[in-house]
């Protein structure tokens, strides 16, 4: 007679199931000159509204759909991890090798798309230094309005226009947001900025919203 042995076992449910939070698919960079970078710092500064910054897990595939790890590439790939992103770099050397074009997509906390959002702020113009629209700033000023601890930061011009400018000084759940006026030729000044946090859900439960 043979006695089984003693089995354990584990499933990979849906997504949906662990209310894991996926971003867009990015592609910031191409293969030409050193590889393709897509790095999470890059991405952070490009893209401050649609990303976290600590995601929990990373996908890479080509355009064409072929995941990183399937490419033939894995001699090229020099990071491949959601704390630095993705990284593949051209052996310039003879054989010579080049990457091919790839994109990412990030898994973050599912509390980074919780639906706890405040209102637009607008505390500061682009007079002076520039547009500061700080969390320090906009705690004190507007009291009970706004969690002290943001998991997502949104920032847009005052007729809507996404954030598109080389002037931010910061853009982050910590610091909230800057943007510094070019004041040495040639100048080059701010738009006049509106932020929107995106708080813990327990800060709406408390709020009763």
């Amino acid at each position: 007679m043979m006695m089984c042995k003693d089995y354990k076992v584990q499933f990979t449910c849906p997504d949906s199931f662990c209310s894991v939070c996926k971003t867009r698919w990015f592609d910031r960079d191409d293969p030409s000159g050193k590889g393709d970078y897509e790095t999470l710092s890059d991405l952070l500064k490009e893209v401050p509204n649609e990303l976290c910054s600590n995601p929990i897990a990373i996908k890479a595939q080509t355009l064409k759909g072929i995941s990183a790890d399937n490419s033939g590439q894995n001699t090229l790939i020099q990071y491949y991890d959601p704390t630095n992103g993705f990284v593949c770099q051209n052996k310039l050397s003879a054989p010579m090798q080049s990457c091919k074009d790839y994109k990412v997509q990030f898994t973050c906390p599912s509390s980074f798309c919780s639906d706890c959002k405040t209102r637009w702020f607008d505390r500061d113009d682009p007079s002076g230094y520039g547009d500061y629209e700080t969390l320090t700033d906009l705690l004190k000023e507007n009291p009970g309005q706004l969690c002290t601890n943001p998991i997502g930061i949104e920032v847009r011009t005052l007729d809507g226009s996404p954030l598109q400018t080389s002037l931010i000084q910061f853009s982050d759940t910590t610091s909230g947001f800057g943007c510094v006026n070019k004041l040495t030729p040639p100048e080059e000044y701010c738009k006049d900025y509106t932020v929107r946090f995106t708080c813990p859900p327990i800060f709406c439960s408390k709020q009763g919203r």
